[in-house]
């Protein structure tokens, strides 16, 4: 009996031992996976601050070839969307739209600031070959400007053969041949045209960019509205009917993606109307315009305010929590409302 006994307490502890070691093992194998988890969230957190504004006079001056007496009409433009460009590709973490490797593809909010930078540098790069660069329709485009615009225009989460972030930065080059050619006083081919017509057109773009961008943040919490689609009409006609009354609602899985993609967008027009302030100064002193466009910089500004909140709130319009949309689409609507001004300033003789 004492011997049974005995077997049975020797099992216990063998069984025991095993568990230990077991246990053990477990925990050496999870530890590291821990420790590498925990590492990539704040590699995660530290690539997902947003880059700061940078100086418009300082970016035109270290692109001048010389001194800053060689800064022309458009030096300012053209080098707004260069060192845009290059912060979208050398910012922390590099360009993360295309990465398909954690921490980058747990990431959603610098990749839709990234895309809403991208959108106003398309625009405007655009903008630049069609309008700013020649005098009139029937003039030749610039090179350089049809290399770079449809570099911009590439696919912006393409990962390999191209990779997105090597495509843009064969438009940023041909952007650097057509600046120095532009700040060449001995080659006259480059010419930037600061008319306001030119900048009519380009508000355009912005006005409906904003429009479209405004009604998206404030869908937030869900609307019902009037169709107004063929209003100021009677004879406009659509291709399919639609209801007299239409709801719109964000999923709440994309409201954060919308509110980070304005806030990059409106990252990228402060920098593009301070360029413009400076190259389009006589004609904007002329129409008596400046103040116009300053206001709408400053209500950009107020867009890149410090967000505290660790996740963008979706309160209702009065409700007790914040709504974060909805206060960035007061701050875009009141900008796109500055630059239907600002455009009509601009119309006038």
């Amino acid at each position: 009996m004492k011997d049974k006994l005995n077997d049975m307490a020797d099992r216990l502890r063998g069984m025991r031992y095993q568990q230990a070691s077991g246990d053990g093992k477990m925990w050496r194998f999870a530890t590291p996976a821990l420790i590498i988890l925990l590492l990539l969230v704040l590699v995660g957190i530290y690539w997902s601050a947003e880059p700061d504004l940078f100086d418009i006079e300082d970016a035109a001056a270290e692109h001048a070839p010389v001194t800053e007496s060689r800064l022309t009409t458009g030096s300012y433009t053209t080098s707004a969307i260069i060192t845009a460009m290059e912060t979208l590709l050398d910012k922390r973490g590099g360009y993360l739209s295309n990465d398909i490797m954690p921490p980058s593809i747990w990431l959603d909010n610098i990749p839709n600031w990234e895309f809403g930078v991208l959108v106003q540098m398309r625009d405007m790069s655009r903008s630049l070959r069609n309008d700013f660069s020649r005098s009139q329709s029937q003039s030749v485009e610039d090179d350089d400007l049809i290399v770079s615009e449809p570099k911009f225009h590439f696919d912006n989460d393409s990962w390999f053969l191209p990779a997105s972030e090597n495509v843009y930065q064969e438009g940023i080059d041909a952007l650097y041949g057509y600046l120095e050619r532009l700040q060449n006083p001995n080659n006259p081919d480059a010419q930037f045209y600061a008319r306001a017509d030119n900048l009519r057109s380009w508000l355009g773009q912005i006005e409906t960019r904003l429009g479209s961008m405004s009604q998206r943040l404030s869908a937030s919490v869900g609307q019902v509205r009037l169709n107004t689609d063929l209003a100021g009409d009677a004879e406009a006609v659509q291709s399919t009917k639609t209801s007299s009354q239409l709801e719109v609602k964000t999923p709440w899985t994309e409201i954060d993606d919308v509110f980070y993609e304005a806030r990059g967008a409106a990252w990228a027009l402060i920098h593009l109307l301070r360029a413009v302030e400076i190259d389009f100064e006589p004609i904007l002193q002329k129409k008596n315009a400046l103040i116009s466009l300053r206001q709408i910089i400053r209500e950009l500004e107020a867009t890149q305010e410090t967000v505290w909140s660790p996740m963008i709130l979706n309160g209702s319009g009065f409700g007790l929590f914040a709504n974060h949309s909805l206060v960035m689409a007061s701050y875009i609507s009141r900008a796109n409302a500055a630059v239907i001004d600002l455009r009509s300033l601009l119309a006038r003789g």
